[in-house]
């Protein structure tokens, strides 16, 4: 009988403490190691979907990573959930006034520990083996400053489309300054990896545009050169509604045209400029004729790429695609 309890017990602390370790060990690593791997979450008014973003990061594997949430001073209940989850998860969460989220980014670039650093949003779902599967690419590419992945689109109700989305394919294998200024091809805000000290000597992101990426990426590929862009790792199941939506244009080309504006001196600017209106005016003509044809003396131009949209302001919407 005596020998009977002693082995339950035996049984119990293996139970308990080693069998648990063990199977828990891939789970806890990003606390108990040097991270290879900085996430930074910016969380702002997402509560419907924080819960979700920051589990989908947690349940990564296969690598060494910690997670930085920094709430921007949400008004909905983001912080009461972002508290339970870091004393859940033991990531490293601060929630003070809001900012903006160029200040909020640079703030967690500043905190990051790991070798690479990736952003994510508060309404998105990390795919499994995300940071594995691009720190290992990252790894196999050392000459790399960053890299590049591809993006799922989602609903607001969390159904995953089974493709990923074309727009972002065309960067493959590797994109390049020149691209990217003309408009040519796109990477998405959520599927980037970046060497932490590379972005920090080049000053973090641009406090002067109100777009955190397309700065960055634009100054990445003109200072580093050509970056890689994998075909086969899926970095995020983006999430579509109504608060992601780039519904005013003019706002957002007008930043875009800013931004381009830095390389004024480079020797495709005025393609650039052109191609970039084109966009601005095919965004309008879908959108919101009226504005396009107010707009057109201030975006017309005899460039093939605009010409090739403006039948768009005479088409009825429900004819053209996007």
């Amino acid at each position: 009988m005596e020998y009977s309890v002693t082995n339950m017990f035996a049984e119990k602390m293996t139970e308990n403490v080693y069998v648990k370790a063990f199977a828990q060990g891939e789970e806890t690593e990003q606390r108990e190691f040097p991270p290879v791997v900085s996430v930074l979450l910016a969380s702002y008014n997402h509560e419907k979907y924080v819960e979700a973003a920051v589990r989908s990061v947690m349940e990564q594997k296969g690598v060494p990573f910690e997670l930085i949430v920094l709430d921007d001073g949400s008004k909905d209940s983001s912080p009461e959930i972002l508290e339970k989850l870091s004393a859940e998860f033991k990531f490293r969460y601060i929630h003070r006034e809001n900012k903006g989220v160029i200040a909020t980014l640079n703030e967690m670039l500043e905190l990051a520990r790991g070798k690479y650093f990736c952003t994510f949003s508060s309404d998105d779902i990390m795919p499994p083996d995300r940071l594995k599967k691009q720190s290992d690419y990252m790894l196999s590419h050392p000459n790399a400053v960053a890299c590049f992945g591809q993006v799922k689109p989602m609903s607001e109700a969390g159904v995953v489309e089974d493709h990923v989305d074309a727009v972002y394919m065309q960067a493959v294998p590797e994109i390049h300054f020149e691209e990217i200024f003309l408009g040519e091809k796109a990477l998405h805000g959520c599927a980037e990896m970046f060497v932490t000290e590379k972005v920090r000597q080049l000053g973090g992101y641009d406090t002067r545009f109100f777009f955190e990426d397309f700065p960055l990426y634009l100054r990445v590929l003109y200072e580093f050169g050509p970056q890689p862009v994998s075909a086969d790792i899926v970095c995020c199941y983006y999430r579509e509604h109504g608060d992601n939506m780039h519904s005013n244009h003019s706002r957002m080309y007008t930043e875009f045209l800013r931004i381009i504006g830095l390389y004024k001196e480079h020797r495709l600017y005025q393609k650039a400029l052109k191609n970039w209106k084109a966009k601005w005016f095919s965004a309008l003509a879908y959108a919101q004729k009226g504005e396009a044809l107010k707009r057109l003396p201030q975006l017309a131009s005899l460039s093939p790429v605009f010409l090739k949209r403006l039948p768009k302001l005479f088409i009825p919407r429900i004819f053209l695609k996007r």
